[in-house]
């Protein structure tokens, strides 16, 4: 095997490495991805976009800066892939949707900024759930990403893209985004890690929205290791983004190796009840076995509203998807119908031809939600609601230091098996939601596989702004366990 045919094994660390030892270049390892994607992508349909020519001038332009000793830091010479609803400068940026099939975005949002600056390369742009509203990567106008390891079913959503991408490997790290679970419910669907920040830790500038107040990026890859070194990157104040927190952000690598030993883990009762699929609910039992070896404290705790969450954020989200993408009318960008009648018609058909079924059904609802009449008994409701969900949280975390739970009810599903049941869809983010609604940061990585032989994430919840913590844990895992450094046979 040669060197370039190895690359795709490496973490961001042994990337970083090779390309500064003189193993191999910036070039080499960007085409070392670029031709996986050739080859994989026809198959699972991850990206969009691949920035092929670009990302091969990004390298030979980086490669002579690494040369001259001008870029040192963890991302230089590590190329990665963002989800196609960050902006990118003279990059297609569709969100997955007619509304934007051609969009050239003229600017960087915050985070592909900081990743270009830092010296990665951009191989291309991940497909998702359109405008990132679903559960399985579905809805895009795209069409549906295929999960590999087992390309009859979903990837999950609506990162669903981003974590195929890392699970076949077809780039070594990825940002994704988290409404209500998009990153931590397809981490658990394909094996890897990915990690939803606390809201506000890392700037939404530049990341097309979906609902204002629970958007939130962060990064999949196939470690705890590779996303803290991410995070060191990305999270930290942005005065463009009025959401973004101004507090010192520490090194998330500092503490990868601290002891687990008296560690004290919370299991909401509420997780393992009815539910929770027998098959997943045995290896989170397992898993949760290895942490109380390793010397960590299991105790029960409670979210007593937690059953709440999925209604909650069924009207809230889709009360603010209705106001994000009120601007897409044909007038000032997004698609544009022809010959319209009337400036009525232009709105009302470009409206319908640029967004799909799913989009539709959450602006119908919310604007409903929205309309006079009903918020008091919807909007305002649900916001009520919501803050008891969050109280719920900030007494578990009295007595415990995390949450650990299942991400998932099930393993992926079958393509189509959900698409038309909205109902039995939203309730895949049944564990997710209620930690993005109280603006919590959670994770998944990887713990093993199912009695039907596909994969299982546990969830990981920390108190605010304890990111480190966090990754410190799953990375411990990672230590003493090899789950997230298995890949699907066909995709080694």
């Amino acid at each position: 095997m040669s060197q370039a045919d190895s690359i795709h094994t490496l973490s961001l660390k042994g990337i970083h490495d090779g390309v500064h030892t003189g193993k191999f270049s910036v070039m080499e390892a960007t085409d070392a991805y670029l031709d996986r994607i050739e080859r994989f992508n026809p198959e699972l349909n991850a990206y969009i976009t691949v920035t092929r020519e670009s990302a091969q001038a990004q390298a030979v332009d980086i490669d002579n800066r690494i040369r001259k000793g001008e870029l040192t830091g963890a991302m230089a010479g590590v190329p990665y892939s963002l989800k196609d609803l960050f902006c990118s400068e003279g990059v297609r940026t569709t969100c997955a949707s007619n509304m934007l099939s051609n969009f050239i975005s003229p600017y960087d949002a915050h985070v592909a900024a900081k990743l270009k600056a830092a010296g990665g390369v951009l191989l291309g742009k991940n497909n998702m759930d359109e405008f990132a509203m679903g559960s399985s990567n579905e809805t895009s106008a795209f069409g549906n990403v295929r999960n590999p390891w087992d390309t009859t079913k979903v990837p999950g959503g609506s990162s669903g893209g981003g974590a195929a991408t890392i699970a076949a490997r077809l780039a070594p790290m990825t940002l994704g985004t988290d409404t209500g679970g998009s990153i931590r419910q397809p981490a658990s669907f394909c094996n890897i890690t990915g990690i939803k920040p606390t809201y506000g830790r890392i700037s939404r500038y530049g990341m097309i929205a979906f609902a204002s107040s629970l958007d939130q990026c962060g990064p999949m890859a196939p470690s705890a290791e590779d996303c803290a070194i991410t995070m060191n990157i990305i999270a930290g104040l942005d005065s463009r983004d009025s959401t973004s927190v101004d507090l010192p952000v520490p090194d998330y690598t500092a503490n990868l190796n601290g002891s687990l030993e008296g560690l004290r883990i919370g299991l909401p009762k509420e997780f393992f009840a009815e539910g929770l699929d027998a098959q997943v609910g045995a290896v989170i039992d397992r898993a949760i076995k290895e942490f109380q070896a390793k010397g960590a404290i299991i105790k029960e705790v409670t979210l007593p509203n937690s059953h709440l969450a999925v209604p909650v954020y069924y009207v809230v989200a889709p009360a603010e998807c209705s106001s994000n993408l009120s601007r897409f009318d044909g007038v000032r960008f997004g698609h544009r119908c022809e010959n319209p009648k009337d400036l009525m018609d232009l709105y009302e058909r470009s409206r319908w031809e640029g967004f799909g079924d799913e989009v539709k059904r959450r602006i119908m609802i919310g604007t409903y939600a929205l309309s006079a009449g009903y918020y008091d008994a919807y909007y305002l409701k649900a916001q009520q609601v919501r803050r008891l969900i969050k109280q719920d949280f900030e007494a578990a975390f009295k007595d415990v230091d995390v949450i650990m739970g299942p991400s998932c009810p099930t393993t992926a599903f079958g393509i189509g098996a959900k698409k038309d049941d909205p109902i039995a869809m939203y309730l895949e983010d049944l564990y997710t939601i209620p930690v993005s609604l109280a603006g919590l940061p959670g994770m998944t990585f990887p713990i093993g596989f199912a009695a039907d032989g596909l994969p299982v994430g546990m969830q990981l919840v920390g108190n605010y702004f304890e990111e480190a913590r966090m990754l410190n844990i799953a990375h411990q895992y990672q230590q003493w366990t090899d789950w997230h450094t298995q890949v699907p046979a066909q995709f080694a």
